[in-house]
């Protein structure tokens, strides 16, 4: 029986040396459940004690551990650009399944020395439990420690504090999304640059103008080029060349409430989707959306948390259809969109609204999309630990049933992870690993099972093969 375990697992595995490591564990993996008179397959034991005990087995193979994953295992020529294959994400070829988070503020911290060290003290934390892919800030505009005080005016420390951020992403291997520009007044956003544009003389009365002004999208193309083509001052790579960047986002959160039809925010992000793709055809571009559906789509209008969703000037569908946009966003706030208060609504909104984008994603625009914000806030009344866990277990087990089908499901990013001592920080949704060890535990076993399964297979056989790993048993068993 243990040779049978390991020419199952060998059969499926490709020969480079990432695979033959997770083979041996793996391999272990197996042997260990039969040794324990476990049904692997089966999984006839408790669902709670065969996952510790999978975690456990894999624990103990010193070249793959769900905690301390080898920062140094991957070299340069390893480090390539995600790229889109269809509705899927590779690198090299294989599988990217992204199990990631936010943290906004790393440029801002890493601009002071005396809060620098908490940028590496994160990253360190994450890729301790495999997360992949952090999303943050590539603006400030004209604000406290701004990256940019005036229209392509920049504060060249800050600017280094941003190539430290990228440097040391790269070093835990860790892939960033760069968002280039807020909805809302933090860090500037929008109501920055109009108000830029009035100190120019320009008449403008709403902040929906930065969508609409020549002028102001001028500053903005200016922004974007200036980061794109920042030659990074700790590892002397361009930004647009550097594997590390997943991705650029046009924007967090866009909406234009001044033009529910959504024809304004459509221009915008047609225009900048391509802009970015001229200086930059190597990375991929997605907008910062939430998913709110609008009136290209009025069927789907039912899956929005409320009326007022179908009117910010946001159109889900349509939006993602623009030339240049690879993949999609959305963002999952029942807490806000639904109702404060805790309660299985939320869990049951979170499940029907992550559905629906996987299934437009997949059938009408053939793209990946990334649930690049959801979490739950300690404010809201009721909450506990528990709920937490519940609404997070509730993410991953959607976006592995749409992988298992090879849907479009392709990752998420939890709101917000922290490292120790940045409370001050917090707006309530902050999760500290090492304070939550429940939370850690359900995040580490999602990155296992996206890591085993992105290095299953090469990417020409996943879908195709007849003969199905016995493997995905694990990967998809439980209710998580």
């Amino acid at each position: 029986m243990q040779n049978a375990a390991f020419e199952s697992v060998f059969s499926a595995m490709d020969t480079c040396k990432r695979c033959f490591i997770l083979t041996l564990a793996l391999a272990f993996f197996l042997i260990f459940f039969e040794n324990s008179g476990t049904t692997v397959f089966g999984f006839t034991e408790d669902n709670e004690l065969t996952e510790t005990m999978v975690e456990e087995s894999l624990d103990h193979s010193p070249y793959f551990n769900t905690r301390k994953y080898d920062v140094e295992d991957v070299g340069d020529q390893d480090w390539l650009m995600v790229e889109r294959n269809g509705n899927q994400f590779v690198v090299n070829g294989q599988p990217f399944y992204v199990n990631g988070f936010n943290t906004y503020w790393l440029m801002v911290f890493a601009a002071d020395q005396s809060t620098r060290g908490k940028v590496s003290e994160l990253f360190q934390q994450a890729s301790s439990v495999g997360l992949t892919v952090c999303r943050t800030w590539a603006f400030n505009d004209g604000q406290w420690r701004a990256l940019q005080k005036s229209p392509s005016v920049y504060d060249e420390e800050v600017f280094k504090a941003l190539d430290f951020v990228v440097s040391e992403a790269k070093k835990y291997k860790i892939r960033l999304i760069l968002s280039l520009v807020n909805n809302w007044d933090a860090y500037g956003g929008k109501a920055q640059y109009v108000k830029w544009g009035k100190a120019a003389g320009l008449n403008l009365t709403s902040d929906d103008e930065f969508f609409s002004h020549q002028t102001l999208r001028s500053y903005y193309k200016a922004h974007v080029k200036a980061v794109l083509n920042r030659v990074n001052t700790v590892t002397n790579i361009t930004y647009k060349d550097d594997p590390t960047i997943f991705a650029w986002e046009l924007m967090n959160e866009p909406r234009c409430t001044s033009d529910p039809s959504g024809d304004t925010l459509q221009s915008w992000i047609a225009e900048m989707a391509v802009y970015v793709k001229s200086l930059d055809a190597k990375h991929l571009v997605e907008i910062g959306l939430e998913g709110f559906y609008g009136p290209s789509a009025p069927a789907r209008a039912q899956f929005n948390p409320n009326s007022y969703a179908t009117q910010v000037g946001t159109d889900f569908v349509r939006n993602h259809q623009a030339l240049g946009v690879d993949f999609a966003s959305v963002h999952i706030y029942a807490d806000s969109w639904i109702s404060q208060t805790i309660s299985d609504a939320h869990l049951q909104f979170t499940k029907s609204w992550m559905e629906a984008h996987i299934e437009d994603a997949e059938k009408y625009l053939g793209m990946p999309v990334i649930f690049s914000e959801f979490g739950v806030s300690t404010k809201d009344p009721g909450y506990n630990s528990s709920f937490r866990d519940t609404l997070i277990s509730t993410v991953y087990k959607t976006l592995l049933n749409s992988t298992k089908k090879g849907g479009s499901g392709a990752g998420s990013l939890l709101w917000q992870l922290f490292p120790d001592g940045t409370d001050y920080m917090d707006d309530g949704y902050a999760i500290v690993l090492a304070k939550s060890p429940s939370t850690s535990n359900i995040i580490s076993l999602h990155s296992t099972r996206l890591a085993i399964f992105n290095s299953m297979c090469s990417w020409k056989c996943r879908w195709g093969c007849k003969k199905k790993n016995a493997l995905e048993t694990f990967l998809y068993h439980d209710d998580l």
